[in-house]
């Protein structure tokens, strides 16, 4: 199998072009200023992914709102973060004009922190909860994601993930544990109009052809009532309603998907898997062929969960490394038509350069996620967020990162 022509053969997305099968995750990385705007720190992570050629590169769950949000230095895509933003991306793409860059709208919701923000939701989660969203705030919070994806389109992205995965505000209220009766709860014909009504407003107000939509989708979140179970009180598996979701989205306009399962403050090992469970990746291949077969042949399928299978020296079983090395299981899964293209999340940190070293045939230059997650911990204490074996610059940010934990428990002790 020749991978490298697979994965690096150009395929279309809506009416754009993608250079390969490469797709950056929006991996959410702390490091914006007080405004939400991105510093020094930010566009140096992001010319490096450009420098890297991955066909395309989403920019880290951008939240619309400064009052619910998971992230004190996060990203914000407001009225007055326009400017900034509109510099950013006119400078990424002055590193490389070729990549598709596509901006990760969220809202937080029972994620939100409660040190910082507000925390809300549609109906309180044991152990999360938060002040009860009514109609009215959900109808300002869909005037914000309309207005989001505006602004993304005049600063100059090529297009938005509206974000219906990983536990966050659209999540919530796709899953059948929102049994609340209001507007967007209860049955499933309440819970998939938000989205479908977001998808119809986006189009209509943005009216791009060129502008692309897509959302990225946990197919099973795997804990009781979570999206993709049989009910509000089970953990059973039914894909019904996620079938029903993507093929209702693609009626309004989606051009691709990006497929993930789990919610990461709940079931972290189902969304990324780790070195101890390699095997749970097996699963997120079985959603994006279910994705696949779905929908119309012209949608794309993104693919996830492929760092944990680096090199082949991924601790699986029953299987050779040469035979399931994220590069080799990668392009089959792509030959078989169970994907369009794969993504990389925590491997985009380990080596932003690893489709420009495919290409120029230095595969044995490619630095491969260790799967060591040091990177989710600096996520977890709010600290700016990259590569802790490959990246000096966050070895060091991990190592203050504990050495100041370690005070903080001395000070309540």
């Amino acid at each position: 199998m020749d991978y490298k022509k697979t994965l690096l053969s150009p395929i279309k997305i809506g009416n754009r072009i993608s250079p390969n099968r490469f797709f950056i995750q929006a991996m959410e990385c702390t490091d914006a200023d007080a405004e939400g705007n991105p510093t020094d720190l930010t566009y140096k992570r992001y010319e490096n992914l450009f420098r890297g050629e991955a066909g395309v590169i989403t920019l880290e769950a951008i939240s619309i709102t400064d009052k619910s949000r998971s992230r004190q230095n996060q990203l914000l895509i407001m009225p007055q973060n326009e400017k900034p933003l509109a510099q950013f991306v006119k400078r990424l793409k002055e590193v490389n004009p070729n990549a598709l860059f596509i901006f990760q709208l969220t809202h937080s919701g029972e994620l939100s922190h409660p040190g910082f923000s507000r925390r809300v939701c549609v109906k309180p989660l044991p152990g999360y909860g938060g002040d009860v969203l009514t109609e009215e705030e959900v109808d300002k919070i869909m005037d914000d994601f309309v207005m989001a994806a505006k602004i993304a389109h005049a600063v100059g992205a090529d297009g938005i993930d509206m974000k219906l995965c990983h536990g966050y505000l659209g999540s919530q209220i796709l899953r059948p544990y929102n049994d609340r009766k209001w507007k967007y709860g209860g049955p499933w014909e309440n819970r998939r109009q938000f989205a479908f009504d977001l998808y119809e407003r986006i189009q209509k107000e943005v009216n791009d052809k060129n502008f692309l939509i897509g959302s990225k989708i946990s197919a099973w979140e795997g804990f009781p009532g979570g999206f993709g179970t049989a009910g509000p009180d089970t953990p059973v598996m039914d894909l019904t309603e996620p079938i029903d979701l993507i093929k209702g989205l693609e009626e309004r306009g989606a051009s691709y998907f990006v497929q993930s399962a789990g919610s990461p403050s709940i079931t972290i090992s189902l969304t990324q898997a780790d070195k101890k469970s390699p095997y749970f990746a097996y699963l997120h291949m079985g959603f994006a062929k279910i994705f696949k077969e779905n929908l119309k042949p012209e949608t794309v399928v993104i693919g996830s969960n492929y760092s944990v299978f680096r090199n082949g020296k991924n601790r699986l079983l029953a299987v050779t490394p040469e035979e399931s090395s994220l590069l080799t299981f990668g392009a089959s899964n792509i030959e078989k038509g169970y994907v369009d293209m794969i993504a990389l999340g925590r491997q985009s940190f380990a080596d932003p350069l690893l489709p420009l070293k495919l290409r120029e045939g230095r595969e044995d230059e490619i630095n491969y996620c260790t799967v060591c997650d040091n990177c989710l911990e600096l996520l977890i204490q709010q600290s700016p967020i990259g590569c802790c074996t490959f990246n000096k610059y966050y070895t060091d940010v991990l190592i203050q990162t504990r050495k100041e934990k370690g005070r903080l428990k001395q000070d309540h002790t």
